[in-house]
């Protein structure tokens, strides 16, 4: 019986055998996971896809006595005549006194492929001594690009984020009072010709130019589209071959394209804003061996004067100031000398800085001395 128990056992055993070894082939070739982080839409941009600047000058009105001074603010006075003159009221020579106006400065951005009738939003903010815009209301205003052309126009109610209140000993300002926004107050009148139909090959432009990274979104594209579909031709543009077939329908290749994931390179960096205190260190910053030690002396006076006064009974006693002067110094004798081996990494750095004590200010110049000496593989960006 254990015979007969042990033969049917064995293509139970045999089959299972072989399930675990097609199991294992199969994970074998299963391909290996990316290590990008960042699709070529986020690192780059397509050349001609861009906005557009649009500048124009206005005149907000219905301001609660906020607006400019007329005789200190010549501008206004002369937008206003004129535009009164075009709505047929002629006030030339007269004085005019009015405090509900003000003129302004209209921005906005007009964004790629805009078409006619599409609404945009656009900033107001003051060109005179106008103390609030809140309440106003922007009249048609023209918005022309850099070829002097009109693109937009605009006009509507102006939303002020900041207040303003004052009375004759005290006064309250908070955020910006003087600067507004109309959300959709522009109306696009212009659009800006691009056929994507026409481009028989596209130029990505990468936001952060760099030899290895346009290396590798020439790498990533080939190994989708072909082995000759893009090529780098500087590090800051990719030259990317638009296939015959898919030119009918530019807008999905360009997606497929914008999808694509690769591991931007950067280079080695410390930057340093010495107005603020901000350092910001790259991830491929490395320290050679070096020591470093940081200690300031530190002198302290204080002055807690004393007042002596004679007794009670006590005859021809003056009361007399007495100085008492307390002084410390402190030479930085609990101040470590630490030493950094070679190859340290961003956060053995940091750490090794932060257990001396150091604060940002003198972090910035133990950075600059560690260059100095050479031990520091990384470029150190002022700003």
């Amino acid at each position: 019986m254990r015979t007969d128990r042990t033969a049917a056992r064995r293509p139970i055993r045999t089959a299972l055998r072989l399930l675990g070894t097609l199991a294992l082939g199969a994970c074998l070739f299963l391909p290996a996971p990316v290590m990008a982080q960042s699709r070529i839409k986020d690192i780059a941009d397509v050349e001609g896809v861009r906005d557009n600047m649009l500048v124009g000058y206005g005149l907000v009105v219905g301001l609660n006595g906020t607006g400019d001074t007329i005789n200190n603010s010549p501008f206004t006075e002369q937008s206003l005549i004129g535009m009164l003159e075009r709505l047929g009221v002629n006030v030339r020579g007269q004085t005019l006194r009015t405090k509900n106006i003000a003129a302004v400065m209209v921005t906005a951005t007009l964004p790629p492929f805009s078409s006619q009738g599409t609404r945009i939003d656009v900033s107001v903010a003051t060109l005179g001594d106008a103390k609030n815009l809140m309440g106003g209301t922007l009249l048609v205003t023209p918005l022309m690009g850099a070829d002097g052309e009109v693109y937009a126009v605009a006009q509507g109610a102006v939303a002020v984020a900041g207040f303003s209140a004052q009375g004759a000993a005290a006064s309250i300002t908070k955020g910006v009072p003087t600067a507004g926004r109309i959300a959709g107050g522009a109306i696009v009148e212009r659009s800006i010709d691009f056929d994507l139909r026409d481009l028989g090959s596209m130029r990505l432009s990468l936001r952060n130019p760099d030899f290895t990274t346009a290396m590798r979104v020439s790498e990533a594209i080939n190994r989708v589209f072909g082995p000759n579909a893009s090529r780098a031709a500087d590090p800051a543009n990719v030259v990317v071959d638009v296939p015959q077939a898919r030119r009918a329908d530019l807008v999905s290749f360009i997606r497929d394209v914008e999808q694509l994931r690769v591991t931007p390179d950067q280079a080695a960096r410390v930057v340093i804003d010495e107005a603020s205190g901000v350092i910001v260190i790259g991830d491929n910053v490395r320290i050679s061996p070096v020591a470093v030690a940081q200690g300031n002396l530190k002198v302290t006076i204080t002055e807690t004067p004393q007042v002596s006064q004679p007794n009670a009974l006590s005859q021809g006693g003056q009361t007399a100031v007495v100085p008492r002067t307390q002084i410390q110094a402190d030479e930085g004798a609990d101040k470590k000398l630490a030493v950094l081996p070679a190859g340290v990494t961003l956060q053995e750095l940091v750490q090794n800085l932060n257990a001396l004590g150091i604060g940002p200010r003198d972090m910035i110049s133990i950075l600059q001395a560690i260059k100095a000496a050479g031990a520091l593989q990384a470029e150190i960006e002022v700003m």
